[in-house]
């Protein structure tokens, strides 16, 4: 009889022992083959499971990162401190980043090659799954620095966070002479334990000081990857709409035009059909709280469901991040507004260009969408 090989992680799953484990299986081996059964196709659709359990796993750690660790991670610094023996050393990593390291977020971060090739970020970049394209294939140079500027925003930026905050979207095989790093709220920075990860992740800050530092750096080889919306575009956030938040965006325009970096239009196809926001229109209060989270916290409090495990979960719709082609910018060290008009221009027009071209191949109902610029 055939040895059937058995997955190590269907025991962690499952909590069975291995004597267990090949007990029923020589049970399976002996039954199904009377009842004319493939074995082989038993296998496969076994690891097929254990696989899709493993994607779950890698969704629930990225909801964790983006969203629980806000309000779990104080909560675990309040348990260390005042619950354990180790209370010491919390306070003196607390003390420590607070005052001694605070601003490794704005000052290039701690990019750690291993940690974003962690097998975690490859099942999450396979539960949708998500897969980056260029429509270009010209090789970007070495010697420059890229300002990626993506859209849209959707509820979690999955898309930004797979290719540009892991190697498991298929940015170091599109980009092998760039590091990329993502630039995020700042919020994550500040908050315990998740720092660290956000950090070895290639996590930055979005402000200006820290865009500035790493598209100044005179090696070249970097693309720091902006979600230029901002989490405001999560409001619209609908599948089949496609409505981005623009207009108003101009301070990234005057970084690249001071830097001398090229703006890269990037675009994802299914960001906004991962969730679906309910609707509820709550109080003038409630609003009014609403807005303050969004000036002082920098996120927005919004209901999204979705089709998966008690809409907690994302829809499984394919993400194709689109890269387009870099729109040069020449440097100038106190560019006027008009120049900062004219590229904030040149740039919507790139998008718009980019959207039309490549939607005939990820929309069902391509002929009936557009690109709404507000």
């Amino acid at each position: 009889m055939n040895v059937l090989f058995i997955d190590q992680a269907f025991q962690k799953i499952y909590h069975l022992s291995e004597q267990e484990i090949y007990t029923y299986f020589h049970c399976v081996c002996l039954f199904f083959p009377l009842r004319g059964i493939n074995m082989a196709y038993l296998n496969d659709v076994l690891h097929a499971q254990i696989d899709r359990s493993f994607e779950v796993l890698g969704v629930i750690g990225l909801l964790i990162i983006q969203v629980a660790s806000i309000f779990v991670t104080p909560i675990l610094a309040y348990f260390f401190i005042f619950h354990t023996r180790f209370w010491w050393l919390c306070i003196l990593y607390i003390c420590w980043y607070l005052f001694l390291d605070n601003e490794i977020h704005e000052r290039g971060g701690r990019r750690i090659e291993w940690v974003r090739k962690w097998s975690w970020w490859t099942y999450l970049s396979k539960y949708f799954p998500v897969k980056a394209v260029r429509t270009s294939n010209e090789k970007l140079d070495p010697k420059r620095n890229y300002l990626f500027c993506y859209f849209p925003h959707g509820v979690l930026s999955t898309g930004a966070f797979c290719t540009l905050g892991t190697n498991a979207g298929g940015f170091p095989e599109l980009f092998p002479d760039h590091k990329t790093y993502l630039h995020t709220l700042s919020l994550f920075f500040k908050l315990p334990f998740i720092r660290e990860l956000a950090l070895w992740l290639g996590g930055l800050s979005a402000s200006g000081r820290s865009l500035s530092h790493v598209l100044s750096r005179p090696e070249g080889g970097n693309i720091s990857g902006l979600v230029v919306g901002g989490a405001v575009e999560a409001f619209y956030c609908k599948p089949g709409l496609h409505k981005i938040v623009y207009k108003k965006r101009k301070g990234f325009i005057k970084i690249a035009i001071k830097k001398g970096s090229p703006l890269v239009p990037v675009y994802c196809f299914g960001e906004t059909d991962l969730y679906t926001l309910s609707n509820f229109s709550g109080s003038a209060y409630f609003n009014k709280f609403r807005d303050l989270v969004k000036r002082v916290m920098g996120f927005v409090i919004i209901f999204p469901k979705s089709r998966e495990f008690l809409g907690i979960l994302p829809n499984r719709h394919p993400l194709t991040v689109v890269v387009g082609d870099p729109i040069d910018v020449q440097k100038i060290e106190n560019p006027t507004q008009e120049q900062i008009d004219e590229l904030h221009q040149k740039f919507e027009k790139k998008l718009i260009e980019l959207f039309d071209d490549q939607k005939k191949n990820y929309l069902e109902n391509f002929e009936e969408a557009h690109l709404e610029i507000i």
